[in-house]
């Protein structure tokens, strides 16, 4: 943070730690409350006639306000200036390589697709300029569907501040640290993390360690949440304690709205909220603490018991967008082809890798990269990975150093035409499956 940063923030609930660096409060869609100066929350009411130090009191909104409890999501915050205060209108900027649905660009394909890695760009390139967008579903004005991007950047935002009203951010690192400073606190974000960030929430994105890539989830759709048949629990889950920057200068503010980015100007941060209390937040989450279900018999579970985060739509068990990792684990299945079986799915699979080797492909399938198996597509282990699962002695076998994703999804993913085009695909993809024998004997 900046020196103007405050770094005794005391929240008042429960945090793991006191200093800025590493304070967090636990728990999943609690409501929270944390001020960076003692005696910045109001007492006993949310708008009182003279917020306390000065402050202005505005409300976050992230659900409608008749919404039912468990559905009502918002966030009052206690700030040195209003978000209105911005000194010009929005203009429309260029959208670079981002794009929003509803998807046009290209037609679903049901040939399976997959991506080697994305480079690091070589010229300097924040957050908001290294968003690719990979495919996407949906539309983000009738609030439903997902846009699935890649990023790759080398340097901070300084000057320049982001928010999303077409949707929340599930930010998933593969290489490199990422800072994300918020209005209602700072994240810090390493792979085999995610950080989510609510749709609206202004941030900046720093990468204090050099170059950063990863994937995002932008969720259109209902908030996600906990799955209803879920294994983490709350367990891991965190919101930032409150800390503010009272700096004077010029400020970019880019905003995303209906699919389009719109840039503004302001002579002070917006990350200026001092206190604040809701149940609107930013979270982090280490995937190392997920806790794996599997079979301690025959056969295995389906992916659902490895879901972290779902975003329901109006079919009840049938997502708009669920969130699943595939974690180190023991496989102990009697007489069990013990890789992920050959499926044509009703939903659509985006896939990516954050570490190691996936156990359904032996090869072609790299940290950074991505693979679409789109609704109904074919798809399961390449030819080597069944014949060494065919043939392996059955004992207890640790699947190590790997952690896989997959953004899945109830609609079809639209790829855009960047992503058919990259010289990162990999045209000979479907391949992998021609060297699968007839081994039928009737």
């Amino acid at each position: 943070m900046t020196s103007s940063a405050r770094s005794d923030a005391r929240p008042a609930v429960e945090a793991s730690c006191a200093s800025l660096d590493g304070a967090y409060q636990s728990g999943f869609c609690n409501h929270f409350a944390s001020e960076a100066v003692p005696g910045a929350l109001p007492q006993g009411r949310n708008s009182p006639q003279r917020a306390p130090l000065g402050l202005y009191a505005e409300l976050l909104s992230g659900s409608a306000f008749t919404a039912p409890r468990f559905d009502n999501r918002r966030t009052w915050v206690y700030r040195i200036r209003p978000s209105a205060s911005h000194n010009k209108p929005f203009k429309r900027m260029e959208n670079g390589l981002l794009r929003t649905g509803p998807f046009a660009e290209a037609d679903p394909t049901p040939t399976q697709l997959r991506w080697n890695p994305l480079p690091i760009p070589t010229r300097p390139t924040d957050f908001v300029e290294g968003l690719i967008t990979m495919g996407g579903n949906g539309d983000a004005r009738a609030q439903f569907g997902t846009g699935i991007h890649i990023y790759a950047c080398n340097r901070s935002m300084t000057d320049r501040m982001f928010y999303n009203a077409d949707g929340e951010m599930l930010t998933v690192p593969q290489l490199g640290r990422l800072r994300i400073v918020t209005e209602l606190g700072v994240l810090d974000v390493a792979p085999l993390e995610i950080a989510v960030i609510p749709r609206g929430l202004r941030f900046r994105m720093e990468v204090p360690d050099g170059p950063s890539r990863g994937y995002v989830c932008e969720n259109y759709g209902a908030m996600f949440r906990l799955p209803e048949l879920g294994a983490i629990g709350s367990n891991g889950l965190a919101s930032p304690v409150a800390a503010y920057e009272d700096r004077h200068g010029r400020y970019e503010i880019v905003a995303k709205l209906a699919g389009n980015l719109w840039a503004s100007e302001m002579d002070h941060s917006p990350l200026d909220v001092v206190a604040w209390h809701g149940n609107l937040a930013p979270y982090k989450y280490d995937l190392t603490k997920f806790m794996v279900i599997g079979t301690v018999s025959f056969d295995h579970p389906d992916p659902s018991i490895y879901t972290v985060l779902t975003s329901p739509s109006e079919w009840p068990g049938t997502a708009n967008a669920d969130f699943v990792i595939f974690p180190p684990r023991w496989l102990v299945g009697e007489n069990t082809f013990r890789p992920p079986w050959y499926h044509r799915n009703v939903m659509s699979e985006f896939m990516g890798l954050i570490r190691g080797v996936y156990d359904a492909k032996v090869d072609g399938f790299v940290p950074g990269g991505a693979s679409l198996h789109n609704s109904w597509s074919a798809h399961g282990p390449d030819a080597d990975t069944y014949a060494r699962a065919t043939n392996l002695e059955l004992r207890p076998q640790k699947i190590e150093d790997t952690m896989a994703f997959m953004f899945e999804t109830r609609y079809p993913i639209h790829p855009t035409r960047l992503a058919l085009e990259v010289p990162e695909r990999q045209r000979d993809y479907h391949e992998c499956w021609q060297g699968l024998q007839s081994h039928f004997t009737g």
